[in-house]
Formats: C-alpha cells, sequence, structure tokens
C-alpha cells in the first residue's frame, strides 16, 4: 500500500487548485486532479480559440479555465497551484498568491513526494535524452517493470496508481523541473553542463544551482554519477552526500566508468569489468560513448553486462538526434534538432569522420557561440544558417579566421526558412557529402519545438529524396 499516495489523495480532495499551463504534460495532470475530486482551474497565455483541440479532451469535465493576455490575474484564492515547467517560480502572481496562502508546487515535486519505486534521474546541458531511454532500455531488457517520464515519455503523476514498489522510474529532468525541487532521486545523472536557458535563468550561476537539485537532497546510500571531463560536474562531488561516480573518456576513474582499448569498463575499487566495446555501439558520435558509460554507472548494480551488450547492438537511437534520414545520389542527411546549444552541435560535428555541410540557427538563448568556431572551421564544408543566430554562429567562424585564418574557405548562406536552406544545401552537395541540420540553437523563432522542427526537416529532405 503507498501510504504517501493516499495521504496526497486525502489531502488534495475538495481543494481549489490551479494548473498553470495546459501543455502536453498537464493534460494527463489535470485529468487526474479532477477524478481525485479536486476544483480545477486551468491557466493558460494561448486564447481559447487556439486551445480549443486541447479543451476538447475535457469534455463532460466540469474544469474552469482562465485564458489569453492577463491570465494570471485570476490567481486568487488557490489552495495548491501547479507551476509548469518553464515557468518561473518568482513571477510577481505566483509569489502574491503564495503570500497569500497557496502551496506553489509542480507535476514532478508532487510525484517524488508520492513514487513508491526506486528513482533513477538523468539531468545534463547535453544527452539527457539518450542517456535516460538508455537506462530505461537496459533496465527494461534485464526485466523490470519500467517507467520513463520526466521531459520524455509518459508524465507519470497520472500513472501513480499503477507504478509498484518494486518498479523502476527512470527520469529526463531540466533545470526548468529541478529549479524548486526539495528532492533527490536515489541515482542521479549529471551528463555535462555548458551554458544553456540563459533566456529563462538570471545567470549561468543560478541554471547550475538549479542543476544540483537533483543531487542536493540525496543521502548516504544514494548515487551521483558525475562527468569526470567537464570542468563543472566534477566539483560537484565536493557537495555530494551519497556515493559519487566518475565517467570519463580521458581518465580512468578508481571508481566510475572509463575507456580503455575502445572497450567502456567499470571499475569500483579492485573490481574491474569489461563492460561492451565501443564498436558494438549501433549509435554513432562520441558523446554518446559517454552517454553509455554514464548508464553503465547507474544500471551496473542492477543487471548484467550481457544485458548492457544486447542493447548497445539493438538501440538505434533517439529521433532528432543524429537521426539518419535518408540518401540520394550518395548525399546523406541526418537530422540533429535536438541540437540546441553550441555544445551539442559540437558534438554532432565530432561524431563523423569527414567534413559536413551543416544546417544551424534559431532562437536565441542568450548563450555565447564563441567555442563553435574552432569546431565549424575543422569540421564544416559549408553553412546555411537561418533564424536570430544566423549572425553569431557566422560571427564564431569570422573570429576564428581572424585568429588562425582557419576556416576562410568555407561557404556561408543566410536563408529565410529552413526549406530555403536544406535545398541550397543539397544544390551545393556532391555524391560522398554529409548534410546535417544541428542548429546549436532552439527552435522558437519558427518552431513550436526541436521535435516540430526535425519532423520539417525530414518532410523536406522526403521530398527531395522522391523527386
Amino acid at each position: 500500500m503507498n501510504n504517501k499516495l493516499n495521504e496526497f489523495k486525502t489531502y488534495i480532495k475538495n481543494k481549489k487548485v490551479a494548473v498553470l499551463g495546459i501543455g502536453v504534460s498537464n493534460i494527463p495532470l489535470i485529468k487526474y486532479l479532477y477524478s481525485l475530486g479536486v476544483d480545477v482551474t486551468a491557466f493558460d497565455k494561448c486564447c481559447k480559440d487556439d486551445l480549443c483541440c486541447v479543451i476538447d479532451q475535457f469534455k463532460g469535465l466540469d474544469i474552469k479555465y482562465s485564458l489569453g493576455d492577463g491570465y494570471l490575474k485570476n490567481l486568487k484564492g488557490f489552495d495548491v497551484i501547479f507551476r509548469t515547467p518553464g515557468m518561473r517560480y518568482d513571477l510577481p502572481e505566483i509569489l502574491s498568491a503564495k503570500e497569500e496562502g497557496a502551496e506553489i508546487t509542480s507535476e514532478m515535486e508532487v510525484f517524488f513526494d508520492v513514487c513508491p519505486a526506486r528513482i533513477f534521474a538523468v539531468t545534463g546541458s547535453d544527452g539527457k535524452t539518450t542517456t535516460s531511454t538508455l537506462i530505461y532500455k537496459i533496465l527494461k531488457k534485464q526485466g523490470y517493470n519500467c517507467w520513463l517520464g520526466g521531459n520524455i515519455g509518459t508524465p507519470l503523476l497520472s500513472k501513480i496508481d499503477e507504478i509498484k514498489e518494486t518498479d523502476m522510474v527512470v527520469l529526463e529532468l531540466s533545470s526548468f523541473q529541478l529549479h524548486t525541487m526539495t528532492k533527490s532521486p536515489d541515482v542521479a545523472v549529471v551528463t555535462n553542463l555548458s551554458p544553456n536557458h540563459l533566456d529563462f535563468h538570471k545567470s549561468m550561476d543560478e541554471y547550475v544551482d538549479a542543476k544540483k537539485n537533483i543531487f542536493n537532497f540525496q543521502c548516504e546510500e544514494d548515487k551521483l554519477i558525475l562527468n569526470y571531463d567537464n570542468d563543472i560536474t566534477r566539483e560537484f562531488k565536493k557537495e555530494a552526500k551519497g556515493k559519487v561516480l566518475y565517467f570519463s573518456r580521458q581518465q580512468e576513474p578508481d571508481k566510475g566508468a572509463g575507456l580503455k582499448n575502445s572497450c567502456i569498463f567499470y571499475k569500483d575499487g579492485d573490481r574491474e569489468i569489461e563492460v561492451v566495446n565501443t564498436k558494438s555501439i549501433s549509435i554513432p558520435g562520441v558523446h554518446n560513448i559517454e552517454n553509455y558509460m554514464a548508464a553503465i554507472c547507474a544500471v551496473i548494480d542492477y543487471v548484467d553486462v550481457k544485458t548492457i551488450q544486447k542493447v548497445a547492438k539493438e538501440f538505434k537511437g533517439v529521433e532528432h538526434r543524429l537521426e539518419f534520414v535518408g540518401e540520394k545520389n550518395g548525399i546523406l542527411f541526418y537530422n540533429d534538432s535536438i541540437a540546441s546549444s553550441p555544445s551539442r552541435t559540437i558534438a554532432g560535428l565530432l561524431s563523423f569522420d569527414r567534413k559536413v555541410i551543416l544546417i544551424a540557427g534559431g532562437y536565441d538563448k542568450n548563450i555565447p557561440y564563441d567555442e563553435m568556431g574552432p569546431h565549424i572551421a575543422k569540421r564544416v564544408k559549408s553553412m546555411f544558417l537561418i533564424g536570430q543566430t544566423a549572425d553569431k554562429i557566422h560571427n564564431s567562424l569570422k573570429d576564428e579566421i581572424n585568429r588562425t585564418g582557419r576556416g576562410k574557405d568555407i561557404f556561408v548562406c543566410k536563408c529565410e526558412t529552413l526549406e530555403e536552406a536544406v535545398k541550397k544545401a543539397y544544390d551545393s552537395a556532391f555524391c560522398g557529402d554529409i548534410i546535417l541540420m544541428s542548429p546549436a540553437s532552439a527552435s522558437f523563432d519558427m518552431f513550436k519545438n526541436f521535435d516540430e522542427r526535425g519532423k520539417k526537416f525530414k518532410g523536406i529532405v522526403k521530398d527531395i529524396l522522391n523527386t
């Protein structure tokens, strides 16, 4: 029996509850809260006409709404307020409601409070989804009943009645979700950290502090897995409360995962295990070797090595992550729409053994692009740029040319749309070329999200393949 869940149900029943944001994750939340006898009001900045398809999903339910401009002005008189990820906790309307006695929480915070199962959680600037998916697939292949949620999979609070103590839960957590967390998972993974989401966070320090909540509330028997090769995450060990494992491509950690003779090994004191040969990993890129290392550290106490090896051979990757789309006339197309930061695009460039034709650019998150220049100069044949960050990306190359002279032969073309960029990239390509869409930017200037951007790219490519 899940006593914590029963306590939550008793507490929340008949409460007046506000849910801020009617996005994908909050639709199941609203339905679940309503099923518990909650008086629910859904808030969203979009107007009713824009949300008609969403509101249709609540037919037959007595849900109230506050929509459109000034929608938060009605945030008064509520007992509990569920904040959506991506909405700051310190908005004046939220702070005012808190002062009046409202409890401010989120779907993920409540889930941590009531989940009976062991929780594995992954955060980082890059690699979160792939690492989370790897952990999930390895545990599932071993035979555990597993749940995948957070930023991916199903919003799990709506499934909490089905989750048992013997299950395994795997979560991908963003800085938005972690920002106000006061509980940490049993097994925490931080893949890496670099400047990101500085359009939301007030500073890099605030962004890093939000990420630290994945381990800030752990205890001695919990596990924290850190990237030794990343200057920021390496230092987290000093603040850790649980057992710390490192993973590294450059060093041989005493406790954790390393790389030796093209084989990932796991070491803990005198115990050293050869886990998987990197040549048998189906998904490309050195960053995916790191993702495997992180996942291995997370699951090694719960699975057989053979299970990890089977997943390495079978797992072909997650959509929009260096996803092979197709080939025409010897020209290869890859979709890396998930790459919403310079570090992610750099990892993509390093995944190929030859120079690529790069399509990049998008929404500006106020992060620096200086580090891209040297990698563009070394790894890019030509570049087709779109969106708000086109000039920043181009300027990173110009700075490299001015410093070293490298990259001056790279052709750069600025385009108005993704379709224009893809077609011009294809027209410029020869047999053997790779066209990589890896934006190094968020998607919000042209698309709702990276998923829509990636699907648009694949649609354009498929039109080219079929002509």
